[in-house]
């Protein structure tokens, strides 16, 4: 097998990359004390000092618990070849798990995207809310969706230029944020008693609306998922040494607004003072709302470059139909896929006209993601078992983590009501469209009829030699989905030998196999007729674009150089001057029959499965193959379940 990938550069810890970690990773959860405390607030307008400072010490408890121990400490371990996130994840457990975990990874996916759909729109229009602290009735939407027009319509351009000088952005902001904390401390410098654990137990105890607080609070780790999916882009000890510093930033901020609040108890129960900008003096408030629209505009680039990334991912994993990706820069991961990019700004759109204000947006944000949490949880509850974790401490992690989430998700419940629904609307239909596509792939797979080829080979010879036949092309290529080099596609036997025979100086049968690791780009070629016909077996992991073209190029460049094939026309006037021969593809393109002979459950998934192809691309396209000289095949997909036929006979 050889390898026509380069090898993935390894992320060593430099100031550098930590620099850059903290403009890719942490703009999600950096921005949460935008909006956290302001909502803490509004779960219980009639607070006191006690329930300030239990809200806080929750605060601290969740970023350390859920952050720093499930995510930094334990779920940047469970890497897919140096990549994160719950494809990755799936990915690692899959062929050792049970049948079912591709729905808890579909539904963790699902989730994640609802979320990001709504996290451009809460985190721009809080920043954008601050010009009420500097002019009176500030036009909030317009300049919102303004900004969030640019941020989306930027994406076709690619990152690549503006990506630089996001990590001296965030360590900017990340530093404001503690300063403005530390310097607000002072005010009430017994806040610095939530870092007792039985402040945030008693909250829970005496507070009877705890499932609000809850609710409030869960906010503070919303960005935690995104941590692990950009395992790839930065590597574990970069985000574990980079979440040292921030975390320190997050909490002496969350401090410092939870020591404003208890000096200034009325105007934080008005509802009309951000504690965010409270804490900021006069003049800096400006400065501030500045930094917050730029720290919002990080933070939506990062979800919508993650967004990018999962779709791909999981259209790779026969998660969803095929899309059309596009690669705006040279920048290795960096990718636009303009049906995605639309849709999220679409939602971000909705988002904003229907919820009006960050106040009502709070109660869509955050219960899509607990899910995702929890699925996150179960996954690595296989991969610790896989990786022979003791059976008992595999049990507690999932006890321990399910137990945290799970109550999370009961509090996080209530917003259903108010707002939730909207996420949880998105992401139901997102897997509903994964589990219609993925069960439909599976069913026809198993209706695929596949022959030995080396039973033809002798006839597949003979019409290459067949001077009596039109030559079709110099080069046939086929695109097979046989994993086994001696096993071919009925169907592209029928298109070489029955099908108006196709003569030819040379076959290639292209077998494409995803695998479950993110990057393998690797190939097999096999000679089954010496000089004729070559069998190319292609190993993509799920992360690589399928560039068949490009591929092939290269594979059959090396088979040259290895004198295993002349690729010299063998038309007399071309060959004379050297002019290698034609490429010729064809894509056999099974289309589901209605008159299949199958059950109920095949004909609805099968019929839905037709239906969601227009969403996606065609396959040559989605193969990267030179569509000026495909030929698509269309030939009925026939289900036959083996519901018995009965035969009548006549008494005559």
């Amino acid at each position: 097998m050889t390898d026509i990938s380069k090898k993935n550069n390894p992320h060593p810890v430099t100031a550098l990359g930590l620099l850059v970690t903290l403009g890719i990773v942490f703009g999600d959860i950096g921005t949460s004390p935008l909006y956290v405390m302001k909502t803490i607030c509004h779960a219980n307008p009639s607070f006191d000092a006690d329930y300030i400072l239990g809200a806080v010490s929750l605060v601290f408890w969740t970023l350390t618990l859920q952050t720093t121990v499930k995510y930094v400490l334990i779920a940047l371990r469970a890497d897919n070849k140096g990549e994160g996130g719950i494809l990755a994840l799936y990915s690692l457990v899959k062929s050792k798990g049970k049948g079912w975990l591709y729905l808890l990874a579909a539904l963790g996916a699902a989730t994640l995207i609802a979320d990001g759909v709504i996290t451009p729109a809460i985190t721009v229009t809080t920043s954008v809310e601050g010009l009420s602290a500097i002019m009176p009735d500030p036009p909030v939407i317009p300049i919102t969706l303004l900004i969030i027009t640019l941020i989306f319509a930027a994406q076709r351009f690619g990152t690549s230029a503006i990506g630089r000088c996001f990590g001296p952005f965030m360590l900017l902001w990340f530093l404001m944020l503690g300063v403005l904390g530390a310097c607000n401390i002072g005010l009430s410098p017994s806040i610095l008693k939530a870092f007792n654990p039985w402040y945030a137990v008693k909250i829970l105890i005496d507070y009877p609306g705890w499932f609000l607080v809850l609710g409030a609070v869960f906010l503070c780790t919303t960005g935690a998922e995104a941590l692990y999916s950009d395992l790839g882009h930065c590597g574990r000890w970069n985000i574990s040494i980079s979440w040292l510093f921030v975390k320190a930033m997050l909490v002496i901020n969350y401090l410092g607004q939870g020591a404003w609040i208890m000096a200034h108890p009325a105007e934080a129960a008005s509802g009309s003072v951000n504690p965010f900008y409270a804490i900021m003096p006069g003049w800096f408030i400006l400065a501030g709302i500045i930094m917050s629209a730029g720290a919002s505009i990080i933070a939506s680039q990062a979800l919508i470059s993650g967004s990018f990334t999962i779709f791909s991912e999981a259209v790779n994993l026969n998660f969803w139909p095929r899309l059309k990706i596009k690669y705006p820069s040279t920048v290795k991961g960096q990718l636009y896929i303009p049906s995605v990019n639309l849709f999220l700004f679409l939602g971000c759109v909705l988002t904003v006209v229907i919820f009006g204000s960050s106040s009502n947006m709070e109660g869509a944000y955050g219960l899509a993601i607990t899910i995702t949490m929890l699925m996150t949880t179960v996954l690595l509850a296989f991969w610790m078992r896989q990786m022979k974790v003791p059976g008992w401490l595999a049990w507690v992690f999932f006890l321990v983590f399910a137990g945290v989430e799970g109550t999370f998700l009961c509090a996080n419940l209530f917003k259903f009501l108010h707002g939730g629904w909207y996420t949880i609307l998105i992401a139901f239909a997102l897997v509903f469209v994964i589990y219609m596509w993925f069960n439909a792939s599976k069913i026809r797979r198993r209706y695929f009829q596949y022959a030995d080829i080396r039973k033809s080979l002798r006839l597949i010879a003979g019409i290459s030699q067949d001077k009596e036949i039109p030559k079709s092309a110099s080069n046939m290529v086929y695109i097979s989905e046989s994993t086994d080099p001696t096993l071919i596609e009925t169907k592209i036997l029928y298109s070489i030998i029955n099908k108006h025979p196709k003569r030819a100086d040379h076959y290639w049968l292209i077998r494409v196999e995803y695998t479950d690791e993110p990057s393998t780009l690797d190939y097999t070629a096999d000679e089954l007729i010496p000089g004729c016909l070559y069998s190319i077996g292609l190993k993509l992991g799920f992360r690589i674009d399928p560039k068949i073209n490009v591929y092939l190029r290269q594979i059959i460049n090396d088979l040259v150089e290895e004198g295993r094939v002349d690729l010299t026309s063998t038309y007399p006037s071309l060959r004379k001057e050297g002019i290698p021969g034609d490429f010729h593809f064809t894509v056999i393109h099974r289309v589901f029959s209605p008159s299949s002979n199958c059950r109920p459950y095949e004909q609805v998934v099968m019929s839905f499965y037709e239906r969601l192809r227009r969403i996606g691309v065609a396959t040559d396209e989605a193969l990267g193959l030179d569509t000026s000289s495909v030929t698509v095949e269309q030939v009925p997909l026939i289900l036959n379940s083996g519901i018995p036929l009965r035969r009548i006979r006549r008494v005559r």
